[in-house]
């Protein structure tokens, strides 16, 4: 059930850590610290201890950074945050709009020539340093790996997890993993080193407990040419998964990495955009880079995975219309509130007796708060649910057959002329991707605009992507495929996609629609060309109101 979100910083606490923080840089010699929200397996969501940018400023968003220097620091967030960073962070810390402004462009204005930087070379990736280092040099700025610095002053740091890996069925994947690594092996005599926990649990066909609301486990792999694995996680861990993994497997403790690494012969690959800094250092042979080599194959279902997609979404969905009769009967009363609703929902997919756990923490906003992109409900922040409020309510559950996510935008009372305005503006971006055919070889940039013609013939729009790919049994937010402006990889059938334009309106409300779409083939054009189309998998009604 619902539970409050136990902030790791408030705005009284933050002018404190980050002194703190200053102090600890000053003794290291550097003149700027980053900090940045990812961990050391680099994936987008992390665990309890490694919150480090939620700990010192306060800002608990999914994605972002911090540069610290002596005089100013910065918290960039991009579009979906800009409200919510405001509320959350103490006026010692200054927001910056990113992308608009990157690091490198941040960074010369703030800091002299001659200034040196610290990163910790676990949590940055080799294409990072390599690109801020180039963007640095003509300003006279260095980087240098150090120690976390934010980890020698946050003293009852959370322990590490260490949730025991379990089997995911070669029924519900479609494939067993001694087929996944022979086809993804290297022929030239190399081996791959794989750091991204969900490419890993997709490989092996295992999942884990490591990361709340996503079943991932924090692993690293080599895949070597002749499809063997070297494993590295935990004893304890890895003991469910033993016997599934056989001995083409070999398990070592997360310490020997470096060992392993150094013994291994031939060229070692990497992909620059997932991989370590640290994991880098630690290769002493020739290294190449290539994508990770399980992106695209996990981003294509298999027909089990769609099979189970499919069915989880209809169960999924039997809950969501549950939910929407109760709080339709409930909230014209006056007696609810976000936490209230947020719980009740969640019982809702429990009662389903199949719900592993919900694929993100519920987005739950109620008039104003429903403006705030990303907003999460706190004991301190829950609202109060009243008539002629429009409320936002982005939700998702994870099955071992199949993650979900959805979004509906409904009214208490009676919407005025702007609400249904607004909501039909967005309908009609959210059914015209849904209704879309289009050519094979196009990316979610080509399609993005599609959902926001509507809005953008009102003088209006929103600043987040349309759509973002979705896991099967696995993280809610998954590459390479999306519908945005900045998603470069052309759609290929099996992909899952969620179809999510909104509108909102600071200090007033939001809207959002949100159902997920899977990547199909579509009859040939008259001229023979090749076409796909979307099926959508969610089935819950909207507020036609």
């Amino acid at each position: 059930m619902f539970q409050s979100f136990d902030a790791t910083s408030t705005p009284g606490q933050g002018p404190a850590r980050l002194t703190a923080l200053r102090a600890a840089m000053r003794s290291a010699g550097l003149d700027g610290v980053l900090v940045p929200r990812t961990d050391r397996y680099q994936g987008e969501y992390v665990a309890a201890g490694d919150e480090r940018l939620a700990w010192l400023t306060g800002f608990t968003g999914s994605a972002g950074f911090a540069a610290v220097l002596d005089g100013v620091a910065g918290v960039f967030v991009d579009g979906r945050y800009r409200l919510q960073v405001r509320d959350q962070i103490a006026d010692v810390f200054t927001p910056v709009a990113w992308p608009d402004t990157t690091l490198a462009d941040w960074l010369p204005q703030q800091l002299p020539q001659g200034g040196v930087v610290g990163f910790d070379s676990w949590l940055h990736t080799v294409k990072e340093i390599a690109d801020l280092t180039a963007a640095l040099a003509p300003h006279g700025i260095t980087l240098r790996a150090s120690a976390n610095l934010v980890d020698t002053v946050w003293t009852d740091r959370p322990a590490p997890p260490a949730a025991p890996f379990v089997v995911q069925s070669e029924a519900l994947t479609g494939e067993t993993h001694a087929s996944k690594r022979d086809r993804l092996r290297r022929d030239d005599g190399g081996a791959w080193v794989i750091t991204l926990p969900d490419s890993i649990a997709w490989l092996l066909n295992i999942r884990g407990g490591d990361i709340a609301r996503n079943p991932v486990p924090q692993a690293t792999v080599i895949l070597h040419q002749d499809g063997r694995v070297d494993l590295f996680a935990a004893p304890t861990q890895t003991e469910p998964v033993a016997a599934h993994l056989g001995s083409d497997v070999t398990i070592h403790a997360p310490d020997q990495l470096g060992a392993v690494l150094r013994a291994t012969t031939g060229p070692v690959c990497i992909d620059p955009a997932s991989c370590p800094q640290a994991v880098r250092d630690m290769i002493a042979g020739d290294v190449v880079t290539g994508q990770d080599p399980c992106i695209l194959p996990k981003a294509c279902k298999t027909t089990a995975e769609i099979a189970g997609a499919r069915a989880a979404h209809i169960r999924d969905g039997a809950a969501m219309v549950q939910f929407l009769a109760w709080f339709a009967a409930t909230a014209p009363g006056g007696t609810l509130t976000e936490i209230a609703t947020v719980t009740a929902l969640e019982g809702f997919r429990r009662a389903t007796g199949a719900l592993r756990d919900i694929s993100f923490d519920t987005i739950l906003g109620a008039g104003a708060h429903g403006a705030i992109v990303h907003y999460r409900v706190t004991t301190d922040t829950d609202a109060a649910i009243t008539p002629g409020m429009m409320v936002l309510i982005d939700s998702g559950g994870q099955y071992a057959d199949g993650t979900t996510d959805i979004t509906r935008t409904v009214f208490v009372g009676a919407p005025g002329d702007e609400h249904r305005d607004r909501y039909t503006r967005v309908l009609q971006g959210m059914i015209g991707i849904s209704r879309l055919q289009f050519p094979r070889g196009l990316a979610g940039q080509h399609l993005d605009a599609v959902a926001r013609v509507p809005l953008w013939a009102a003088g209006l729009d929103y600043d987040h992507g349309t759509g973002h790919g979705v896991g099967s049994y696995l993280c809610v937010h998954e590459g390479p495929q999306g519908l945005s402006r900045r998603s470069t990889t052309p759609l290929e059938p099996g992909m899952i996609l969620s179809n999510e334009p909104g509108y909102y309106k600071a200090g007033a409300y939001g809207i959002r629609i949100e159902n997920l779409i899977v990547t199909v083939a579509a009859p040939d054009g008259p001229d023979g060309r090749d076409m796909l189309r979307f099926d959508t998998l969610t089935y819950v009604p909207l507020d036609r109101a």
